[in-house]
């Protein structure tokens, strides 16, 4: 376990802090007149959900949260529960509160791997890749002309989720999704 000293305590990083595993969603280090340097970070509790601002000051170190990573396969979502397997070992099922997990599992088919981040080897939270290919399911007409709107549509993807895309996407279309925004970024050619 790495002792992190104020300065390394960055974006990204893992942290133990109360006894729960935080990650540092932005730090900003600074100095006021003539006090000491100061890093203002905002931190998200990875179990709860939790927000905090916390301020780390000069002399104050903090521990690197002991964390490891597993491959999974999503099996579904039963509107309270999602259910993953250990990849290669589907006696080895595990669950997250659909809340915790809802943004990630709406870009999610049945068998897609994921990695799970476990803390205490418990899994504690899953992370996604960055894009994602899913089939249109629905998707309505393009109207000639309709181009006020900037020239997009609502369309419904495989996994339910929905997303707006250009006016010439039609059902049946596999389009890439960037998971960290939701938003479309380009039509893939069919397998």
């Amino acid at each position: 376990m790495a002792v992190l000293a104020y300065n390394e305590i960055l974006p990204k990083t893992i942290i133990d802090y109360n006894d729960a595993p935080y990650v540092v969603l932005s730090s900003h280090i600074f100095r006021m007149q003539k006090r000491k340097p100061v890093n203002q970070t905002k931190i998200r509790n990875i179990i709860t959900g939790q927000v905090l601002e916390i301020s780390f000051h000069q002399s104050e170190t903090v521990n690197e949260a002991e964390t490891d990573k597993l491959s999974a396969v999503y099996l579904y979502a039963n509107g309270k529960e999602a259910w993953f397997a250990e990849e290669g070992k589907p006696q080895n099922r595990f669950s997250f509160p659909y809340e915790s997990v809802a943004d990630q599992v709406q870009w999610l088919t049945p068998n897609s791997v994921v990695d799970v981040l476990t803390y205490e080897e418990k899994p504690v939270t899953i992370t996604i890749p960055v894009k994602v290919d899913l089939e249109v399911k629905d998707a309505p007409p393009a109207v000639k002309g309709n181009t006020v709107s900037g020239g997009t549509k609502l369309a419904t993807l495989s996994t339910g989720a929905k997303v707006n895309v250009p006016l010439f996407i039609n059902p049946g279309d596999i389009v890439r999704i960037n998971t960290d925004s939701g938003e479309y970024t380009e039509r893939m050619e069919k397998a």
